[in-house]
């Protein structure tokens, strides 16, 4: 199976559980969710016109939204050509898993990799049982997709964005019924906002919960 690559690039996973791990990001072409703060809109459309061989994708900036076909066999031939050394791979977009990741994935893990995939949990999660899934949902998006239990159900890490109280609300819903015995649960303040950072140091400390950081931002780095 070929999966339509935006970029790929070896840098330090910058949030999450994972934050400070050495990563290789596989960021996939297409998104229907529609975030109005997503930071990626450029991987929405997977245009014809924005096609280029796979050089042009690897450890090469894929903001203007340019994509590669590359299968799994492919992609890791890329991987040991470009020397990356990080033995993280996380698996992003766009919306990644609108995509069926069990080829992806199970050969990844069988060369050695550990897997990760964030998502917004608004399509099924189809991965080899070794890959990390984060969940960062993503509710009342416009293009109109609702998070599905059975991917909160998968997700070993669930990270949610946060800025004001709705959102907590919004996160204690999605949970209502799910049993996150064993889970990472994450609030992640929107866009470093003073007041966002201390709604979610204060839920997070009254909940066992887990702040998390994009320190990539404050690092200044991919």
């Amino acid at each position: 199976m070929k999966y339509p690559v935006n970029e790929v690039f070896e840098t330090i996973q910058g949030e999450g559980v994972y934050t400070g791990v050495p990563a290789i990001f596989v960021r996939l072409q297409g998104c229907p969710v529609g975030c109005s703060w997503c930071d990626t809109k450029h991987t929405w459309e997977t245009l014809t016109e924005n096609r280029v061989d796979p050089d042009l994708v690897i450890q090469i900036d894929g903001e203007i939204g340019r994509w590669s076909e590359l299968d799994a066999k492919e992609l890791i031939a890329q991987l040991v050509a470009k020397g990356f050394t990080a033995k993280h791979i996380v698996i992003t977009g766009g919306e990644p898993c609108i995509y069926d990741l069990r080829p992806l994935t199970q050969a990844l893990s069988e060369q050695g990799y550990q897997c990760q995939i964030e998502t917004s949990g608004t399509f099924e999660v189809l991965c080899d049982p070794r890959t990390w899934v984060t969940v960062s949902p993503k509710v009342n998006m416009k293009g109109g997709y609702k998070v599905l239990e059975p991917s909160l159900v998968r997700a070993d890490e669930i990270k949610h964005p946060v800025a004001k109280q709705m959102h907590i609300d919004e996160l204690d819903q999605l949970l209502e019924g799910i049993d996150t015995l064993g889970k990472t649960i994450c609030l992640q303040p929107i866009s470093q906002k003073p007041r966002a950072t201390e709604l979610a140091m204060k839920v997070c400390i009254a909940r066992n919960w887990r702040l998390s950081i994009q320190t990539h931002k404050y690092l200044n780095i991919d």
